[in-house]
């Protein structure tokens, strides 16, 4: 099946590699023109483990092209994906729908034949709607369905997310638009993943609410956490104790800085406002948002506990500044609130991160960049593990210690024990909802 891929951003992109290595025809369009020619290059844009190989892959096979030009891109299409940004609108929480219904009319101006119009893109419920609708008024006489197909990619993981999912969703009006859209989705339907038909606003809302529910998780063990620094519980072991039931279930239970990146936060603020659009707030929803700030505030207080009350003219080292390993996106990353409050606070900052570097010079201004976390800690009092990078998790800590002036460290990922930091020569250590141990004068 020829296939039209509406925006190569992080969406966009994983989806449309994906699709051409199912065995389709796709091409991907961007009005990015520098965007579009490093594409046609084989450069990547984006951090996102295994996708250059397999970008390479079936652009030499011939499945996977790209294009600046639409109407190129729609030429035989018997679906085309929309897969834009739909940032938080500033001002107002909601989702920034611009993006998705010029896309749409654009669409409507060039198509003449029967075509499938999916959203890719994350949008509140209604949008598919008004979609439907858009397209209609552009084009009276086209022959179309609109079909709504969220993704729940994970970033670090989409690849194996798309070709392995624990579920696809389809919101569908016709069996025309089914049957397409089960032609698109074959090599998942013959290796028995599950695909969920539904409704187009049963389809939307399916998104919103699991994500939702996701950094409600989080959130949930991250103030389980606090209360477990003040009990002298373990809130490691406590995650484990109740993520063994598996009504509850041991993902998304690790606590620590609060929840990042380009979906929970853009997300739960978008449903928030859509429930205080229909008169039915989201309450546990808007607390969840709330307390995930409050948690960023909480890791910066530790911290200056750490050093003694005052963090002003102290070198600390930051390890990890995107807001999850396996990624170089910096959206909405905790480090963004830290590492900022730390600096405002008298603090001499250095930082190291595998691929945070590139954005985040740009948005951790006033900081060092280092290249290694040895370069980073030699010299530094305070050594603060934020993003848990597999190269962050195995580190020579005696020689970190030995580098250090009188040495700390804040595991705001409870990576290292306790007693394998203070073992190797820390003067101090705190975690996330673990006992902290700090010196007397502290």
């Amino acid at each position: 099946m020829r296939i039209a891929m509406i925006g190569t951003g992080y969406v966009g992109l994983v989806s449309g590699v994906c699709l051409a290595d199912f065995g389709h025809e796709v091409v991907c369009v961007d009005k990015n023109a520098d965007k579009v020619a490093r594409l046609k290059k084989g450069e990547v844009p984006i951090f996102e483990p295994g996708l250059d190989r397999l970008m390479a892959q079936n652009t030499e096979a011939g499945r996977l092209a790209f294009t600046e030009s639409l109407t190129e891109a729609m030429e035989g299409a018997q679906a085309i994906f929309i897969a834009v940004g739909t940032p938080s609108r500033r001002g107002d929480g909601h989702a920034d729908l611009s993006y998705v219904y010029a896309a749409a009319k654009e669409i409507a101006e060039n198509a003449s034949d029967y075509v499938v119009i999916v959203t890719k893109s994350t949008v509140p419920i209604g949008t598919n709607r008004e979609v439907k609708r858009v397209v209609a008024e552009a084009n009276p006489d086209l022959d179309f369905d609109v079909a709504s197909n969220p993704e729940f990619l994970r970033e670090g993981a989409a690849i194996d997310d798309f070709m392995r999912p624990d579920r696809v969703v389809v919101g569908v009006e016709s069996d025309r638009a089914a049957d397409i859209m089960s032609e698109i989705y074959r090599p998942l339907y013959l290796r028995d993943f599950p695909i969920v038909t539904t409704d187009l606003e049963s389809a939307e809302m399916i998104k919103y609410a699991a994500n939702a529910f996701l950094a409600t998780k989080i959130t949930f063990i991250n103030e389980v956490a606090a209360l477990c620094e003040r009990t002298g519980a373990n809130v490691k072991e406590v995650a484990r104790g109740i993520g063994l039931d598996n009504r509850i279930g041991n993902k998304f239970l690790h606590a620590g800085p609060g929840y990042g990146g380009s979906c929970f936060p853009k997300d739960t603020n978008a449903l928030a406002r859509i429930g205080q659009d229909h008169s039915m707030p989201m309450r546990i929803v808007e607390t969840v948002i709330d307390l995930n700030e409050r948690i960023k505030t909480r890791m910066i207080d530790k911290i200056i506990d750490l050093a003694g009350g005052s963090v002003s003219g102290k070198t600390i080292a930051i390890l990890g500044v995107t807001f999850k390993p396996n990624t170089d996106d910096m959206r909405d990353a905790p480090s963004l609130t830290i590492v900022p409050a730390l600096v405002g606070r008298g603090a001499k900052v250095r930082v190291v991160d595998p691929q945070g570097r590139h954005e985040g010079e740009a948005l951790l201004p006033a900081v060092d960049w280092h290249e290694d976390a040895y370069a980073a800690a030699d010299g530094a009092e305070i050594l603060v593990m934020l993003t848990e990078w597999n190269e962050f998790r195995a580190l020579d800590l005696p020689r970190i210690a030995g580098s250090m002036t009188n040495p700390r460290m804040a595991d705001l990922r409870n990576v290292y024990p306790a007693a394998d930091v203070l073992g190797a020569g820390f003067e101090a250590y705190i975690g996330v909802g673990t006992k902290d141990h700090l010196p007397e004068e502290a």
